[in-house]
């Protein structure tokens, strides 16, 4: 018998719609106000010829992408399941996710490369004017860092894209720096040397992203679930006989769906077991989306390629 035991109701839904619908006004204040510096950015480092100044509007440039791609997400991600997606859309938030992990490293390898190119070859550099647009990004990252604080628990793309704000906000914070030495010292080689230091502190952080929305797309268990502990604790279950085919993954990284294959010696005591193993699965483990097929000992399916 198969059978959904589930405590998701009307609220669930209505909270993930409210949660969705604050994500949005969120992504949409911090988009607003990196497409309005990033224009500022780009003729700063044009006007004052720095490496450091460019990369930094590089990641503003990667800012903008990465928020009016997420904010297209989670806009997505509310429209209701139908017959062709019977999950919804809530997925387009992880393929916004790994997109944007994927822009900020290629922009990263960009200036990685330009910033050794310079180092052996610096160039004059405008010190005043880059660490006045320098300080005004770092104004504008801090302002949509807290916007977007609240939902990087509950979204992965919504922490992507906070991601890489933080990774500009260290940006500006390194432009400021590197102005005022070459404006003190006439250091040059600071500039691309600012830029090396942004790139490799982005790119770690930025894989461990990619990381987790790969492992989601590819329906993997979610990171800090033990499968076996799982297993463990149903077969603990008083009138579990065995279990098997258990497979636990996220739509969208907020979430957690499992289904399994549960063995029992009585057929009229699946209801019980039915109901503990939800309870157990809910209060040990956080899984609220539980799916299992009643076995009677004896008549269970054999599915050996399958854990």
């Amino acid at each position: 018998m198969i059978q959904p035991v589930t405590q998701e109701d009307g609220r669930t839904h209505g909270a993930h719609d409210h949660a969705a619908g604050a994500r949005s006004r969120s992504l949409a204040i911090a988009l607003a106000l990196t497409a309005l510096f990033l224009i500022a950015e780009l003729v700063g480092a044009w006007l004052f010829n720095s490496l450091a100044l460019l990369s930094d509007a590089a990641h503003m440039f990667t800012d903008t992408a990465a928020l009016a791609l997420a904010l297209v997400a989670v806009r997505m991600g509310r429209k209701p399941a139908d017959a062709r997606r019977t999950y919804g859309y809530r997925r387009v938030e992880i393929l916004a996710a790994a997109f944007n992990a994927l822009l900020l490293l290629a922009i990263a390898a960009y200036v990685l490369m330009a910033g050794a190119r310079r180092f052996f070859a610096p160039e004059d550099v405008g010190s005043i004017g880059m660490l006045a647009v320098a300080a005004v990004g770092l104004a504008v990252n801090l302002v949509a860092m807290r916007v977007l604080a609240h939902g990087t628990q509950a979204s992965l793309n919504v922490k992507g894209a906070y991601l890489e704000v933080w990774a500009d906000m260290l940006g500006s914070f390194g432009v400021i720096g590197a102005a005022g030495l070459i404006w003190l010292t006439g250091w040059r080689w600071v500039d691309p040397l600012v830029a090396i230091a942004i790139g490799l502190w982005v790119v770690p952080r930025t894989w461990i992203l990619l990381r987790d929305a790969a492992n989601i797309l590819l329906q993997g268990v979610p990171r800090g679930i033990d499968l076996d502990a799982v297993r463990a604790q149903i077969l603990a279950c008083g009138g579990v006989d065995a279990v098997h085919e258990l497979h636990l993954w996220s739509v969208a990284g907020n979430d957690m769906n499992f289904t399994a294959h549960i063995v029992t010696a009585a057929p009229d005591g699946h209801g019980k077991v039915r109901r503990e193993v939800a309870e157990l699965l809910r209060e040990q483990f956080g899984i609220t989306h539980v799916t299992l097929q009643l076995e009677t000992a004896g008549r269970a399916c054999e599915t050996p390629a399958h854990p």
